[in-house]
C-alpha cells in the first residue's frame, strides 16, 4: 500500500460538506438474508420473503439454490431490498446441479451449502472467486466428515470442493475449535436430516441466528450461549420472513457521524440481536454518544433504532477474546475509530481477521500507518495508538484488496475529513452495501 499508481481502478472520495443528520435505513441483514433464501429452499412449501439484501453476495445464495432445483421469485423493490417467493425442494431434495456451483466471493454461500447438500445422494462441487478460492475450508469439512459425507478431494482446505452427500448422515457432538456462526450453521443443518441430535460447543458465542431462524421453518432448536442442538430427521415447512437492517452495515454509518462534528444519525429498523451489536457496546467503552431502542421482532428477531451523534472525544478500550465474534466483522472501522481516540485500543484475539476476504489484520495495520497512526500486532492481539488530533495528509491511495469492509473503512477517511482520498476497487462494496455513499450523501445537511 502507497501513495504511488495502482493498477487497479479506485475512486476519489471527497470529503462530505455538512455533518450527516437525519433518519437513515440501511440494507436489509446479509446474514438473516442468507439463511431466509437457503432455509426456504431445503423447506417444504413457498416461502414469502421480504426486506432481503439484494447484494452480489445474496445474490450467490439465490443461484445456488435455483441450480439446486429450488424456483426463486425475489423482484427488486423501490427500497433497494428484494421481496418475493420462494418454492423448496422439501422432501424430495435438491437436483444434481448440471455444474459446478460458483459462490462468488461468498464464504456464507459456500460453507452453508456443505451442510445443505451432505444429507443428499448428489454430488455437487462448490467453488468460487480467487479471493474465495483462498478461504479455509477444512473448518466445515472436518465436523461433516465425522457425519459421514465424503468429500473430493479427501482432506479439501480450499475451494474448488466436491461434496459426496449421505442420506445415512450419523448425528454427532461436535467441539468446534472456534466460534464461527458459518461452521456452526453448516452442521446444524446436515444435522436437520441426521439420525439423533446434534450438537455444537463453541468456545465462545458465536451469531445465533440459525437457531432463531430453523423454527421459524418447523426445526426446533435448543440454543445456550455456546450450544447449539438440532434433533433429526425432522420435517422443514415453508415459512415467512422480513429481514431487518443489518448491524454491520449500520456500524459504518455510526462511525460516519461519531467522526463528523455536528452529526447525529438515527438508523431505523436494525436487527439488535445482541449478537450482532458488540460495536454498540465497543464503542460506548471508548465513549461514544450511542444508544439502541428496540421496537419489537421480525420473527424471533429483534429490532429498533440506534442513535449516534458525533463525540468530539473518545478514548482506548479493550476489547476481550470472548466479544470479538461479536464484532469480528466490523474491526475494521471500529479499529478507524480507535485512530481517532485518546490512548490505546487493543482487540484481542483476532487472527481470524487474516483469513476474511483479505488479510485483514494486515491491511488495517497497513492503512492506519497512512494516516501516520501507530498500529501493530503482537501474536493474534490488534494494537491501535489513537491520535486526537488526526490530520490526513494529501493524495493517499488506500488498497481495499476488493474486500467490501475495508473499501467502507477507508472511505470514511474522505467523507468524514477535510481532503479527499482514493480507495482501489471500491465498488466491491456491492457484496454488502451497494448505496453506501448514497445514503450517506442523503444525511449531509
Amino acid at each position: 500500500m502507497s501513495n504511488s499508481e495502482f493498477a487497479e481502478p479506485y475512486t476519489i472520495i471527497e470529503p462530505f460538506g455538512g455533518p450527516f443528520k437525519g433518519d437513515v435505513t440501511v440494507p436489509g441483514d446479509k446474514s438473516i438474508s442468507h439463511r431466509a433464501v437457503l432455509f426456504a429452499a431445503m423447506a417444504e412449501g413457498t416461502s414469502h420473503l421480504s426486506g432481503v439484501l439484494d447484494s452480489e453476495d445474496v445474490r450467490a445464495s439465490i443461484r445456488a439454490v435455483e441450480a439446486l432445483g429450488a424456483e426463486v421469485d425475489l423482484k427488486a423493490q423501490p427500497d433497494g431490498s428484494l421481496s418475493g417467493t420462494v418454492t423448496g425442494w422439501g422432501a424430495e431434495g435438491p437436483s444434481q446441479p448440471a455444474a459446478p456451483i460458483d459462490c462468488g466471493n461468498s464464504g456464507t454461500t459456500a460453507r452453508l451449502l456443505m451442510g445443505i447438500v451432505a444429507p443428499w445422494d448428489i454430488e455437487v462441487t462448490i467453488t468460487g472467486d480467487e479471493s474465495l478460492k483462498k478461504r479455509p475450508m477444512r473448518r466445515i469439512v472436518a465436523p461433516l466428515a465425522k457425519m459421514g459425507v465424503d468429500f473430493k478431494p479427501e482432506t479439501p482446505e480450499t475451494l474448488p470442493i466436491t461434496v459426496c452427500g449421505n442420506r445415512a448422515l450419523r448425528a454427532i457432538d461436535y467441539a468446534s475449535p472456534m466460534a464461527s456462526a458459518q461452521l456452526k450453521t453448516a452442521v446444524l443443518l446436515a444435522g436437520v436430516f441426521a439420525d439423533g441430535t446434534t450438537t455444537v460447543n463453541e468456545p465462545a458465542p458465536s451469531r445465533n441466528h440459525t437457531e432463531l431462524m430453523l423454527p421459524e421453518f418447523n426445526v426446533p432448536t435448543t440454543a445456550g450461549t455456546r450450544v447449539a442442538t438440532v434433533t433429526g430427521p425432522a420435517e422443514m415447512l415453508a415459512s415467512d420472513v422480513v429481514v431487518p437492517g443489518d448491524p454491520s452495515s449500520a456500524a459504518f454509518v455510526a462511525a460516519a457521524a461519531l467522526l463528523k462534528p455536528g452529526s447525529s444519525v438515527t438508523i431505523q429498523n436494525v436487527s439488535l440481536n445482541p449478537a450482532r451489536i458488540g460495536f454498540v457496546r465497543t464503542l460506548e467503552r471508548m465513549g461514544a454518544d450511542i444508544r439502541e431502542s428496540y421496537g419489537g421482532h421480525e420473527g424471533k428477531e429483534p429490532r429498533g433504532t440506534i442513535t449516534v451523534n458525533y463525540t468530539p472525544v473518545l478514548r482506548g478500550c479493550e476489547i476481550p477474546s470472548q466479544h470479538i465474534a461479536s464484532v469480528i466483522d466490523e474491526i475494521p472501522v471500529l479499529a478507524l475509530v480507535a485512530a481517532h481516540a485518546r490512548g490505546i485500543t487493543v482487540f484481542h484475539e483476532v487472527g481470524e481477521l487474516r483469513v476474511k476476504e483479505s488479510d485483514r489484520l494486515k491491511a488495517i495495520i497497513d492503512g492506519l500507518a497512512l494516516l501516520g497512526v501507530d498500529a501493530w500486532e503482537e501474536g493474534d492481539d490488534l494494537f491501535v495508538e489513537g491520535n486526537p488530533q488526526l490530520q490526513v495528509p494529501q493524495g493517499l491511495v488506500f488498497e481495499s484488496y476488493g474486500d467490501h469492509r475495508l473499501a467502507m473503512t477507508w472511505a470514511l477517511v474522505g467523507a468524514c475529513g477535510r481532503v479527499p482520498v482514493s480507495v482501489t476497487r471500491f465498488t466491491c462494496v456491492a457484496v454488502s452495501y451497494p448505496d453506501f455513499l448514497a445514503d450517506l450523501k442523503g444525511l449531509v445537511k
